[in-house]
């Protein structure tokens, strides 16, 4: 059983193949990813780390977007929300100053808001379900402001229904980048018909995270056009 199991997940993952594009994400846990290679693997895009909260920013931002650019990459750059220690403002700010912004140059992604489960305490930052979606909203309306495009959501159902009620304000305006490793995406958060993207794995072949795109290559390209 556990054997059939096994390959029928395989069996959904190799399916979506055909009509989605696969893609990685890093952060400087990943200094030497080799961009050729992964290219030369079938991979189309890559969601790159630059910023945490106000003070944080990767050293190993540059080279690495640099590195994919050079080698044929669709790529964009995310920020790590510390919803307890800044405004959203501040750290959309910070972040479109510091590699998270957009150009419609038809390569460049939209920013990511990477907003999920607290690593040093409260799962929820300290914040009740109000005061987090008044965060995210302030990160999104100020990014959006700021750069012309609405960011990307990353978050976990689970998180986000802790941590938010489960809230359905941004459905329409933010693209979803849903996190769940299994073989299927299962239920999104409230109000997102669709994810865009779809972190499956943490073992991408080279470090990082394995990722459908949830379209082909033209749609891929329209969202970096916007």
């Amino acid at each position: 059983m556990k054997l059939l199991t096994s390959l029928m997940g395989l069996a959904s993952l190799a399916s979506l193949a055909a009509a989605q594009i696969h893609g990685f994400d890093i952060s400087g846990w990943q200094p030497t990813t080799d961009f050729a290679r992964a290219y030369a693997n079938g991979d189309r895009f890559v969601y790159i780390k630059a910023t945490e909260g106000t003070t944080f920013r990767s050293s190993a931002f540059s080279r690495q977007y640099t590195g994919a650019t050079q080698n044929g990459f669709i790529r964009g750059a995310y920020h790590f929300a510390h919803p307890h220690v800044s405004t959203g403002a501040a750290q959309a700010t910070f972040f479109a100053q510091n590699g998270g912004g957009w150009s419609r140059d038809g390569i460049t992604l939209p920013g990511v808001l990477d907003i999920e489960y607290n690593p040093n305490g409260a799962t929820c930052y300290g914040l009740s379900h109000a005061a987090m979606i008044n965060w995210i909203e302030d990160f999104v309306a100020t990014y959006q402001r700021l750069t012309s495009r609405w960011p990307v959501i990353y978050t976990t159902t689970d998180w986000w229904t802790q941590c938010t009620g489960n809230s359905n304000r941004f459905a329409n305006r933010c693209p979803l980048w849903v996190a769940r490793y299994a073989s299927s995406v299962g239920t999104l958060p409230n109000g997102w018909g669709f994810y865009t993207f779809w972190q499956y794995n943490d073992r991408y072949p080279q470090g990082g995270d394995s990722n459908w795109f949830n379209g082909d290559a033209s749609r891929l390209r329209a969202l970096a056009l916007g």
